[in-house]
């Protein structure tokens, strides 16, 4: 009874905070997006801020996921990063935005998404 207890804690530990996670993202295009309404922001500087919320975001949730347990924190990090990609890949496909992209990005996002959460559970 105490192992299905505790495997529903870490469940309830993983979904908040990719919750925050997701939190953090929004909080983070949305000023992006205020920004671009009031600065002319070229595409490179626009795709550079996106980039940077990916790192903040799952580099947080990987560090409060390794805060949280206590062995083997960067795999923790790097599970943290790899569902922020996943759930991140599943919002792209189901509203068509991926198709543009060229298949070098998205492996791009993948890799920062992945190591971001790593690094956030290794220095937690």
């Amino acid at each position: 009874m105490d192992k299905v207890l505790h495997r529903n804690s870490r469940v309830m530990v993983i979904l908040r905070d990719l919750l925050i996670s997701y939190i953090i993202t929004g909080i983070l295009l949305l000023l992006l997006a205020f920004l671009m309404l009031k600065l002319d922001i070229s595409n490179g500087v626009l795709s550079g801020g996106i980039l940077v919320t990916y790192i903040l975001s799952s580099f947080t949730g990987g560090f409060l996921l390794g805060k949280s347990t206590e062995q083997r924190r960067f795999l923790w990090g790097l599970g943290m990063g790899a569902l922020y990609f996943i759930i991140l890949l599943l919002i792209s496909i189901l509203t068509n935005s991926v198709m543009g992209m060229e298949a070098v990005r998205v492996i791009t996002v993948m890799v920062i998404c992945l190591v971001s959460g790593m690094l956030g559970g290794m220095i937690s």
